[in-house]
């Protein structure tokens, strides 16, 4: 199917819980302004990691009123229901209501529920520490030590009785599907910094077939969790060290060292062009392309330098667009020694001399890895820009690096009139999507 021949899918709500605020132009003016939202790590004891900073999402604490404008009865149910939420479900919950009002789209009969789907990408969900600490205590012998024999009648009575509810990763688009009365097609997808993409795609795809006219599509995730930091400190490189830490996250850099952990969710409101006209939407965007592949080699360590290079030209050939065409690309940029150099790399193979020439943004440089939310959260950045009319700059970005040869957004860019976004996992997996102005733009 050519471009041409698809129904045409555009934005009409979104929304971004990110380290700077609860909302997209909290995360614009962070991003606009050139400051860091990392700082000391407050949600738990970082004592015993070797790691004592990141870029926390403070003004999320998971209280009621940082849902958006609720009725009532949906304000009863969310909130009977944040018992059986883990945070990253809490904030993709509370992103999904603020993109709903941002859309306009908070009554039930504003469209057909049939018509109405939610696509919803995260990372893997893990327990807390704490979860667990009952349970084993009851399940310890005189001697301290754990008695496994024991976990089945006095171990497992004492875990919370909906606690597994907590942590599968279908569980946002259960729930926001089940808060929203949403009985289109629903999905849920867990590949890391790769789900929001692909979550898009996914919507995008369901409504060009006609199987739904709207669909909430979002990615959340945290790394701000003392088990995810372990993982990731031990598999990943990750940027630690006693000087300046809104410094650390330096997507490619010539110095970089590491990426930052963080946390956020964002979601955006796809629609049918038509059906977003005849009700009266503003058009925030559209979907111009997007892509999915995956290249890895053995033992599932990723090609991403193929991955990178495969994605982009994909989504460019799915928009029947070419790499001219693009205002900005909205790097992944890790910010790590060889990752960023792979996405370099894989871009300059995708974009030829284009890559030199346009204008990259990197919005983990203020705010590191927000786990399955970035795609999304960086999405919803480059959007805002087009309404602003300027891009913000790469933060952190003084010195250039030959493996790496983009050139870096500087104060005074502009957005243009579409943007390469993507991301890739260490497996391999990637997402790329091709944003664009609305088509109802001066």
């Amino acid at each position: 199917m050519q471009a041409s021949d698809r129904r045409r899918v555009v934005i009409t709500g979104l929304s971004a819980i990110s380290p700077f605020g609860l909302d997209a132009e909290e995360l614009w003016q962070g991003l606009r302004e050139e400051r860091s939202a990392v700082g000391p790590l407050k949600a738990f004891s970082p004592s015993e990691l070797p790691l004592q900073h990141a870029a926390e999402a403070a003004a999320f604490t998971g209280h009621i009123s940082e849902f958006g404008d609720l009725d009532s009865e949906r304000k009863k149910s969310i909130r009977k229901g944040l018992k059986v939420m883990c945070r990253e479900t809490q904030m993709a919950v509370a992103a999904a209501q603020r993109a709903l009002v941002s859309a306009g789209l908070t009554e039930p009969e504003s469209v057909p529920r049939e018509r109405f789907g939610c696509v919803f990408g995260s990372d893997y969900m893990l327990t807390l520490p704490d979860d667990f600490t009952g349970a084993v205590a009851a399940c310890r012998g005189d001697d301290g030590q754990f008695v496994f024999d024991r976990w089945g009648e006095e171990g497992l009575p004492a875990m919370t009785p909906l606690w597994l509810l907590k942590y599968l990763p279908n569980m946002p688009a259960s729930h926001i599907a089940i808060f929203n009365d949403l009985r289109g097609p629903s999905n849920s997808l867990t590949v890391r910094e790769a789900s929001g993409h692909l979550a898009v795609g996914e919507a995008t795809i369901t409504i060009g077939r006609g199987a739904a006219d709207v669909m909430l599509v979002g990615s959340t995730g945290t790394r701000i969790h003392p088990m995810k930091m372990v993982h990731a400190l031990l598999n990943e490189e990750v940027a630690t060290g006693d000087d300046d830490p809104t410094s650390w996250s330096r997507p490619f850099d010539r110095d970089r060292r590491g990426m930052v952990l963080g946390e956020g969710s964002a979601v955006l409101i796809l629609e049918e062009l038509e059906h977003a006209r005849r009700r009266g939407a503003t058009i925030l965007g559209e979907i111009l392309g997007h892509a999915a592949v995956a290249s890895s080699e053995g033992a599932a360590v990723g090609r991403r330098r193929a991955a990178v290079a495969a994605v982009a030209r994909k989504t460019l050939a799915s928009a029947d667009k070419t790499a001219e065409s693009i205002g900005h690309v909205h790097a992944q940029g890790l910010g790590t020694r060889v990752g960023d150099a792979e996405e370099a790399a894989g871009l300059a193979d995708a974009l030829g001399p284009r890559l030199a020439a346009v204008p990259l943004v990197a919005a983990k440089a203020n705010f590191g890895n927000l786990g399955g939310g970035s795609g999304l959260v960086e999405c919803v950045a480059s959007l805002t820009a087009f309404s602003k009319g300027e891009l913000f700059p790469l933060k952190n970005y003084t010195t250039p690096d030959e493996a790496c040869p983009i050139r870096a957004s500087r104060p005074g860019d502009l957005p243009g009139d579409s943007f390469l976004s993507l991301a890739v996992t260490p497996q391999g997996q990637a997402g790329g999507l091709l944003l664009g102005r609305s088509p109802d733009a001066g």
